[in-house]
């Protein structure tokens, strides 16, 4: 697939106006306000992961409406001291899948948390373990477009909620530094990592590739790929609601998050991506930061001219993995 988006130049300074409601602000302190439960965890098991090195537990903890999410917690066996933590979110349809999957994080010796999407896991990967009881508003199958003609209603309302709660609950988790957590995720983990951190003041960074929510109406008139091609669909057949659905959109824009953020951040993005179209991730990083009450966060974006949505694998990895070390130490 060839560059279809802006220019990296234009890209380098594309700032569009939010998309973003009145009530954007009083509407997520209220959904959140709602889920506050103080004791996030309901279960903490150890499990056999098979690995000498690492140390897993399956986890719940209460999320949306306080229902049980699931998610894998490691540490590095024999670990003596409160390491930072981790909280990693996955991508579109995937699940928390096995325990022994995703080792980057722990092995660098942070410790790990790894959230399940509720209602997901059935596309790709080992699957999930959390279903999603509230996905019976009016919508389409997939995920995207679940309860879509209300933000009240709307999948990633829920799921966001989740990603806040699991780091409430990572916090509460023996082993853990939590003055020093950080969201990381890619593609629509990217997309829930930036909403934790427009939402969290206290993160001690944040890491976001290929962002999925981050300039929504202009990704719905570039692609037709991914879950925006879901959307798409959905609105062909529903024909005239469209305002609708953007108004609901608005309330999970990636953009009005990343303006809210007020901790470092480090973005990554491939400018042939054409699930998560590049200006989505440069309009939330050329805005990041914009409303966090003066500070200008560090943040640092790398572009991979030739890359589509696997963005830079594991170059973008290790630029991760040195960005942070650096940030927590320095």
């Amino acid at each position: 697939m060839p560059a279809f988006d802006l220019p990296l130049p234009e890209l380098e300074r594309h700032r569009p106006e939010p998309d973003e409601p009145d009530d954007f602000d009083a509407f997520w302190r209220a959904t959140l306000k709602e889920a506050g439960q103080p004791a996030p965890l309901v279960s903490v098991h150890p499990v056999d992961n098979g690995l000498r090195l690492t140390n897993t537990w399956d986890v719940t903890f209460r999320g949306f409406a306080g229902d049980p999410v699931r998610a894998w917690f490691s540490l590095p066996a024999g670990a003596r001291e409160p390491l930072p933590v981790v909280v990693e979110y996955v991508g579109y349809g995937r699940g928390r899948g096995l325990p022994h999957e995703r080792l980057t994080w722990v092995n660098a010796g942070y410790a790990h948390l790894l959230m399940d999407n509720r209602g997901q896991g059935d596309q790709y990967g080992n699957g999930g373990a959390t279903p999603d009881p509230h996905a019976t508003a009016p919508g389409g199958p997939g995920p995207a477009v679940r309860g879509l003609r209300s933000p009240h209603d709307y999948h990633y309302r829920r799921l966001i909620t989740d990603a806040v709660r699991a780091v409430t609950a990572a916090r509460a988790l023996p082993g853990v530094d939590s003055a020093r957590t950080v969201a990381v995720g890619n593609s629509q983990g990217g997309g829930l990592a930036l909403a934790v951190a427009g939402l969290l003041p206290d993160l001690a960074a944040v890491l976001v590739t290929a962002p999925l929510l981050c300039g929504i109406r202009r990704a719905l008139d570039l692609t037709d790929t991914g879950p925006y091609g879901e959307i798409a669909t959905y609105l062909s057949v529903h024909r005239g609601i469209e305002e609708t659905a953007y108004r609901t959109l608005s309330y999970v824009e990636g953009v009005s998050f990343a303006r809210r953020a007020q901790a470092p951040a480090h973005f990554g993005t491939g400018l042939r991506d054409t699930v998560c179209p590049p200006s989505g991730a440069y309009a939330a990083f050329n805005r990041y930061g914009e409303l966090s009450g003066g500070a200008d966060p560090r943040r640092e974006m790398y572009a991979y001219p030739f890359n589509g949505h696997e963005g830079g694998e594991g170059e973008q990895v290790a630029r991760q993995l040195h960005w942070l070390a650096s940030t927590l130490t320095g």
